[in-house]
């Protein structure tokens, strides 16, 4: 049994292809079409995917001025992005999303924000966990540079007060550390939202492609419940100019359960009513982290980054 409930109304906007001749303009009138289609099916709040303005850049090759050029935001809100926030004013919908941001100083950042129902910017978080490489492959399908165009994240993982909900967010690749998730639990987030533009072929080695979604999946899952949180994933997916990226575009409860997932590798608005109290039950007994975390023993996480030896016993 749950405690008092606490719902709110929690969609997940994912987007087909947007294509390298797309125009911001039309991304966010897409964007926009979501946003009332999910405020009808009562949400609070949505979240839409990373790098959500344009097409994945970092598949291409370029100098860096041409993407700054091209794919990179110097303010937010921008003329481009204005509807969308006028938007969300105006139905009071929350919303999380992705983009490319450059800053006065010239850092480069995949970056997202948290927005409130009156469409005020609360919190950005810059990616931290980088894939990818910064070298062009010359004989790779297509490219994974993400480590060309960005910067590492120079922020910790942060916790939003949004709309009476603690909230923290993450990006793409960081979904798959561990270390993403229990940061923001052990700030007492009760949801996570994320965005990402995953290729459904590896470039790196021939990975299986049913393990990408797997991989996607099973992380999801397995970090909304060992952290006690609800767990909100927006693709970008389909075929961009034709790359293909995965769907999967998910809603996990914190007892693992997909409660909702997208069927489509379109724009497509998944939604749910999430109880908030849900979480209780699991932060009162299987993970009551006061009561049952050893963080003494735990210090190896972070003095190593890599494997090295065993430690030495007494």
């Amino acid at each position: 049994m749950t405690m008092h409930s606490r719902k709110v109304g929690l969609a997940v906007a994912q987007m087909g292809a947007v294509n390298l001749a797309d125009s911001r303009a039309s991304v966010v009138k897409r964007l926009v079409e979501m946003m009332r289609e999910a405020h009808g099916r009562g949400a609070d709040f949505v979240v839409f995917p990373e790098l959500a303005l344009t097409t994945f850049f970092p598949r291409y090759w370029m100098s860096m001025q041409e993407a700054e050029q091209r794919y990179f935001e110097t303010s937010m809100p921008n003329a481009d992005v204005q509807p969308l926030f006028d938007t969300a004013k105006s139905l009071g919908v929350g919303f999380y999303l992705g983009y490319a941001e450059l800053t006065p100083d010239g850092q480069r950042f995949n970056a997202s924000i948290l927005v409130n129902k009156q469409a005020e910017i609360v919190g950005k978080y810059r990616k931290i966990h980088l894939p990818g490489h910064d070298d062009h492959k010359l004989d790779a399908p297509f490219q994974h540079l993400e480590k060309k165009y960005f910067d590492v994240g120079d922020q910790p993982f942060g916790v939003w007060n949004l709309d009476e909900i603690k909230m923290g967010m993450c990006l793409c690749n960081d979904r798959r550390w561990p270390e993403t998730w229990r940061v923001m639990s052990l700030q007492s987030a009760e949801i996570i939202v994320l965005g990402y533009n995953t290729p459904s072929r590896n470039i790196h080695w021939p990975e299986p492609v049913h393990l990408r979604m797997h991989h996607h999946l099973i992380t999801l899952q397995a970090s909304a419940y060992q952290n006690c949180v609800w767990a909100a994933a927006a693709a970008k997916c389909g075929y961009e100019d034709g790359h293909h990226m995965i769907g999967g575009s998910v809603i996990v409860a914190p007892t693992g359960e997909i409660v909702a997932q997208a069927s489509t590798e379109d724009d497509e608005v998944i939604s749910v009513s999430a109880d908030l109290a849900l979480a209780e039950t699991f932060r009162k007994n299987v993970f009551d982290f006061a009561r049952h975390r050893r963080p003494e023993h735990y210090r190896l996480i972070v003095e190593r980054t890599g494997p090295g030896e065993p430690l030495e016993r007494a």
